[in-house]
This record gives structure tokens, C-alpha cells and sequence, in this order.
């Protein structure tokens, strides 16, 4: 096969978001070695069992470790079956002997289907899992940093009751961190199988009496993090894959909140973040003055591109009787699931490093409406000391001082029927009705503990 350049490729996996340490499980050479891996825990448990000599399977693993794709994929051009390639490229390699054990009592699932656990599940281990964690050790820093950084907190858009930043931040250390340990207990459920072509031990039981152990050696074997299905059909149930990938997308979408976030952040009227604009860099082709955040929105954007995806996992769960292959093209782009939201954490976990926050623009903002804000208080101070109409009255009051633009709060003092209600008031009470930014609750500690306690889960 000629040589291909990389920018032939069509999709951008390739040609721009490749990522090497995961293109080492997830590339199709890191699948042809687990398929590989696989073939040699095959012939390993059949000569701890007796079957062949020691030999020979040191001769199948030999071989099998110069096996290369290329050639497997010429192979099939002539099989037009891919497991069947690669057993007679094994079978090329060794002697008459030792070519009857290679694939023995095996059906072509078997080795993808543990394969794919094998790969999916050290992939996630390996990799995705600690880049994760460098994120999450990114924001915890933020977390503390800002923990007592005044912010004004927004619902729908709006100006809503103060926070402070870090206790905003402490929302994707918390989603995120539960993510995580979804992901790392997913992975460790991953199964791999040995049962033949119907899952019902058909091939192997003409050997072992107890042919569910015969499997388990061989899943052990090619892999110690399997666990081995309960059971199957010529596939392994679908649901553990299933789950690790939906898993995958919601952490996708953990990220993709963080950016749009802090994409919202940095808008120009708003600037309470930027994210770290490069010398060389150009915003744009014709405005030389953009700033644009491009890593926050390339978050967001392969969020959306791997988000749907899942709906074609869900559709691919249904397989008829014991096996169809109406999932044989679709799942062959699952990786992509698991690179892409690779590609998100490593980016978001450089742009977070160099966020600046703006303390000026955040506290400028807050000083927008800091007087409104203290409706809330008010409104619940009053209620609790008996005013009949306690939310309404407020909301008059703002409307008064919209109209009047006046403070709201002074106009609340002056008013004849709430000077009752300002005399029995504690001092924390009126304290807060005149600096807005003490009410914040317990934004900051409850940042600090959120912050501390995924610090101590993940040891950051």
C-alpha cells in the first residue's frame, strides 16, 4: 500500500486533533495489536492447559509480534474478513506444527469484542483519566485562588445575588470530579469474552470440561483489567461499552459548560476572563484588534460534534438474535468519542492554565446594580418579621427606584410603613442592606471545601 499524506485525510481526527498518546490505543495499529494481544492469550492458555507445546506458542507469539496492519489489510483484500487476514498472516509465519493452534476453538468476536474491552479500557486508564485529572487539579487552583473573588451570579442571563468566583468554578470541580470516578469505575467493568460463535461454549467445551474458566484464563491473560463476561453471544453484551462511552459524553459536556461559561465571561462588555491571546496570534483576517476565544469555542464546537454520536451507540445496542452486523461500520468510529473529549481536556487544561481574571471588571459589574441586588434580603428579612406583602412591596420598590433612578434601598428607609421593620432588624441585618457584597452566603467556604475535598479524592 502507497504511502498516504496525512492531509488526504478526510476526517480532522487525523489531519488536526491526532493526539498520540491515545492514537497508541485507538489508532487501527493499536487495534491490531490488542487484536494481536489477544491471539497470543489464546495460544498462551492452551499450552497451560496441555494442548500445545511451549514451543509452539512462543513460536505464534514471535510471529505475531511482526505482524503488521498493512499487511493484514492486503490480506483482506483478498479473505474479505478481517480476523480471517490476520489468522492466516499468523499461519504464514509458523510451522505446520504450530499452525492448527493459531485461532483454535476461537470466533472472530472474541478477539474483537476483548479487543475493543482491552483498548477502550486502558485508553481510559492510561490516558484520558490523568488528563482529566490535570484539569481538575487546574481548576481546584483557580477554585482556591478565587475562592473570595466578589463576582456578581447570573440566572438566565441576568444579574442575580452575589457569589464569588471561585465558588463558581467550584461547580466543574464538583461535576467534573464525579466524572471521573464514573469513568474509572466504567472502565473496570469492561468484560471480554472466549465463548464461541453463539456464546455457548460450542468449540471450546470439545476440550474442557469447565470451558467459562478456559475463557477467564484467556481474558486474564491477554488482559489483567478485564473482567470476563457473564454472559454472551458471539458478542459481549453491549451495555458496558455503552455506558463507558455515554459517560465519556457527559464529561464531554462538562467541559463544553466550562468553556461557554467562560467564553460568555469574555465578552467584550463583560471581560471578567480572558483567555491568553499569543504575540503572534491573529483573531481575525480583517480586525486586527479581535481577541477571540478560540480554545473555549473549539470546546464547545467538538462537544457538538461528538454529542450526537451517542445516539448511534444507543442504536447499535440492539443486534438480532446472537449477531448481526448492522453495527459493524458505526462502531468502528467509537474512538472517536473518546479522542475527541481527550482533545477538549488537554486544550481546556492549557487555557485554563493562563486564564487571567479581571478583579476590576468583575467588581465594575458587580457595581452595575449592587443596589438591587439587596431585593432578596430585604424581601426576606421582611417576611420573616411579619410584613404581610413582603415581595411585592420590594418589587414596588425597585420599580420606584428604576423610575426615579434612586436607590432602592434608600427609598425602603424612607418608606413610612417599613420603618417598623428596619427597628427590629439585627446589625448583621442592616449591615448587609448596606454592602451588597457581604451577601454572598458561604460562596467562599463552600468553594474552599468543594476545592479541598476533590483535592484529597485525587490527591492533586
Amino acid at each position: 500500500m502507497s504511502k498516504r499524506d496525512i492531509y488526504d485525510s478526510i476526517s480532522p481526527l487525523d489531519y488536526r486533533y491526532w493526539d498520540e498518546d491515545v492514537a497508541f490505543f485507538l489508532s487501527e495499529n493499536g487495534f491490531m495489536n490488542n487484536k494481536l494481544g489477544v491471539e497470543i492469550a489464546l495460544v498462551k492458555t492452551l499450552y497451560e492447559r496441555g494442548l500445545c507445546t511451549k514451543k509452539i506458542y512462543e513460536e505464534i507469539r514471535e510471529a505475531c509480534k511482526t505482524i503488521t496492519t498493512e499487511e493484514v489489510y492486503e490480506e483482506e483484500e483478498r479473505t474479505h474478513h478481517d480476523i480471517r487476514a490476520l489468522v492466516n498472516c499468523i499461519q504464514k509465519r509458523v510451522s505446520d506444527k504450530a499452525k492448527p493452534f493459531v485461532h483454535l476453538a476461537a470466533t472472530s468476536y472474541d478477539i474483537v469484542d476483548t479487543a475493543n474491552a482491552g483498548r477502550y479500557g486502558d485508553v481510559t486508564r492510561a490516558v484520558a483519566i490523568p488528563a482529566l485529572k490535570n484539569l481538575e487539579e487546574k481548576l481546584v487552583e483557580i477554585t482556591l485562588r478565587e475562592a473570595n473573588t466578589l463576582q456578581i451570579g447570573r440566572t438566565h442571563g441576568q444579574h442575580a445575588v452575589p457569589i464569588t468566583f471561585g465558588f463558581a468554578m467550584a461547580e466543574y470541580v464538583s461535576r467534573l470530579g464525579k466524572s471521573i470516578l464514573k469513568l474509572e469505575e466504567l472502565a473496570k467493568e469492561l468484560v471480554g469474552k472466549f465463548s464461541g460463535a453463539v456464546g455457548a461454549y460450542n468449540a471450546s467445551s470439545l476440550f474442557f470440561d469447565s470451558p467459562h474458566k478456559f475463557e477467564e484464563d484467556v481474558v486474564k491473560n491477554y488482559n489483567s483489567g478485564l473482567q470476563v463476561a457473564g454472559h454472551s453471544t458471539q458478542i459481549v453484551q453491549p451495555e458496558y461499552l455503552t455506558r463507558l462511552l455515554s459517560e465519556y459524553i457527559i464529561c464531554a459536556g462538562i467541559l463544553a459548560n466550562l468553556a461557554d461559561d467562560m467564553r460568555h465571561l469574555q465578552r467584550t462588555e463583560i471581560g471578567e476572563v480572558g483567555e491568553e491571546f499569543a504575540s503572534g496570534q491573529v483573531g481575525s483576517s480583517t480586525m486586527p484588534q479581535k481577541r477571540n476565544p478560540i480554545n473555549l469555542e473549539n470546546a464547545k464546537s467538538i462537544w457538538k460534534r461528538i454529542m450526537p454520536q451517542m445516539l448511534t451507540v444507543y442504536m447499535d445496542q440492539i443486534s438480532e438474535h446472537q449477531r448481526d452486523l448492522t453495527n459493524s461500520a458505526s462502531a468502528r468510529s467509537y474512538p472517536e468519542i473518546i479522542a475527541y473529549t481527550v482533545s477538549i481536556t488537554k486544550r481546556l487544561t492549557r487555557t485554563m492554565s493562563k486564564l487571567k481574571v479581571d478583579r476590576a471588571n468583575l467588581r465594575r459589574n458587580f457595581e452595575m446594580q449592587k443596589d438591587m441586588i439587596i431585593a432578596e434580603p430585604l424581601y426576606i428579612i421582611l417576611a420573616s418579621l411579619g410584613h404581610p406583602n413582603a415581595h411585592e412591596k420590594v418589587k414596588q420598590l425597585t420599580l420606584d427606584a428604576q423610575a426615579k433612578q434612586s436607590s432602592m434601598i434608600q427609598l425602603a428607609r424612607i418608606d413610612p410603613g417599613l420603618r417598623p421593620y428596619f427597628s427590629k432588624m439585627t446589625e448583621k441585618q442592616k449591615n448587609i442592606l448596606g454592602n451588597p457584597e457581604l451577601y454572598t452566603g458561604i460562596a467562599a467556604r463552600k468553594a474552599k471545601e468543594v476545592a479541598e475535598y476533590w483535592q484529597r479524592v485525587f490527591r492533586l
